[in-house]
C-alpha cells in the first residue's frame, strides 16, 4: 500500500527530510536522499516507527497529480477563526487530502455573519475592557446600575450592565453591531454608545436622564458634571462660594439617593466631602472659612452662608 506525504519544508525548513502523511503522521528518510528536498513524493515502503514513520522507498510527486488522481478525496473548507497572535479574524480556503494541507489561500468574500462571530471570540478573549469605552459611557454604565439597586418604581428591572454581565451577553447586545469588524484596532470605531444605548430604549433613556442626570446646575447657575464613577454614591465637585445658599443636599434617583458634595477651594482642592450639607453649614463652614481666609483674603467667605450670593466668581457683582 502506497502512503502520499508532503514535505514540512514550507513549514520547518530546518527539518529538510521530514514529512507528514495523509494520515497525520509524521516520516522520515533513515538515510541522506536526493528526494529529500522534494515537497511532495509517495512512500511506497516504510515502517511503523515510535514516532515518525521511516521511509525505506519512495518517488517524487507533483501537486498536479495528487490534484488528478485523488480528486475525489480532496476537501475544501474555509476556515474563519480569531487568531490570537495577529489579534485578527483569519479567514481562509484550505483544501485538504485526509489531514494533508494541499491548499491555504485567503478567503475573497468571508460571511460576514461567521466572521461577527469570530470576532466576538476575539471579544471575549481581549476583556470588556477592549472595547472602545469614554468617560461618558462609563459614567452611563454607573447610572444604570445606581437605578438598577434605587429605581423602586420601574415598571421592568432594569438591564445589567457591569462588565460581567455585559461580557456574559455580548452575542446578544454586540453582535448586531460588528459588522466590517475584524481586527483588534478595528475596535476604535465601534459605535459602542449606540450599541450600549439599544440595551435601555428610547423611554428608559428618558427615565435614566431624569432620575440619575449627568449634570446638577448648582446655586451659581454652573452646570456640574456628577461623577457616577467614584464608588456607588454619586458625587458633585463643586467650588464652595457657588453652593451659597443651598440648604440641603441635592438628590438623586427620585430623592432616594443624596449627592455626595465635594466642596473645593479656590485652589480646586476638596476643603468639605458631605451628604448632609445642612449641617457643614451649621458646624462646620465657620471653622473652614476662618482657615481659608487668611490664604484666599480676596475672595468671598461671607458670615451667613443660607443668605449669602452664591457666584463662581471671586466675589460676587
Amino acid at each position: 500500500k502506497s502512503f502520499w506525504a508532503r514535505g514540512y519544508a514550507e513549514v520547518k525548513k530546518e527539518l529538510k527530510g521530514r514529512y507528514q502523511l495523509a494520515s497525520g503522521r509524521g516520516a522520515h528518510f533513515g538515510e541522506p536522499q536526493a528526494l529529500a528536498g522534494a515537497e511532495y513524493i509517495v512512500a511506497a515502503e516504510l515502517d511503523a516507527g515510535e514516532r515518525d514513520a521511516r521511509i525505506f522507498l519512495a518517488a517524487p510527486l507533483a501537486l498536479a497529480e495528487i490534484e488528478e488522481h485523488f480528486a475525489a478525496d480532496i476537501r475544501a473548507s474555509d476556515h474563519i477563526a480569531w487568531d490570537t497572535r495577529e489579534q485578527a479574524v483569519l479567514t481562509r480556503r484550505q483544501r485538504r487530502l485526509g489531514e494533508l494541507l494541499l491548499e491555504d489561500t485567503p478567503l475573497a468574500k468571508p460571511d460576514p455573519a461567521a466572521v461577527a462571530s469570530a470576532m466576538l471570540e476575539g471579544i471575549r478573549e481581549l476583556g470588556i475592557g477592549a472595547l472602545p469605552w469614554t468617560r461618558e459611557l462609563r459614567n452611563w454604565q454607573a447610572r444604570v446600575m445606581l437605578l438598577g439597586r434605587e429605581d423602586r418604581q420601574a415598571r421592568e428591572p432594569w438591564p445589567e450592565v457591569s462588565d460581567a454581565a455585559l461580557a456574559a451577553t455580548l452575542e446578544d447586545w454586540l453582535l448586531p453591531w460588528l459588522a466590517g469588524c475584524s481586527r483588534r484596532d478595528h475596535l476604535a470605531r465601534l459605535p459602542l454608545a449606540d450599541a450600549l444605548h439599544a440595551l435601555l430604549g428610547y423611554e428608559r433613556q428618558r427615565r435614566l436622564d431624569e432620575l440619575a442626570p449627568t449634570h446638577l446646575t448648582v446655586p451659581s447657575g454652573s452646570r456640574i458634571a456628577l461623577d457616577y464613577q467614584d464608588g456607588d454614591i454619586p458625587s458633585l465637585s463643586v467650588r464652595l462660594q457657588e453652593c451659597f445658599g443651598l440648604a440641603d443636599t441635592p438628590r438623586i434617583a427620585g430623592g432616594r439617593v443624596p449627592v455626595l458634595m465635594k466642596l473645593l477651594s479656590p485652589a480646586q482642592r476638596p476643603v468639605q466631602v458631605t451628604q448632609d450639607l445642612k449641617s457643614f453649614w451649621a458646624r462646620g463652614y465657620a471653622e473652614v472659612k476662618k482657615e481659608l481666609k487668611g490664604r484666599y483674603p480676596k475672595h468671598y467667605w461671607p458670615d451667613d452662608p443660607w443668605q449669602a450670593q452664591p457666584t463662581r466668581r471671586v466675589r460676587p457683582r
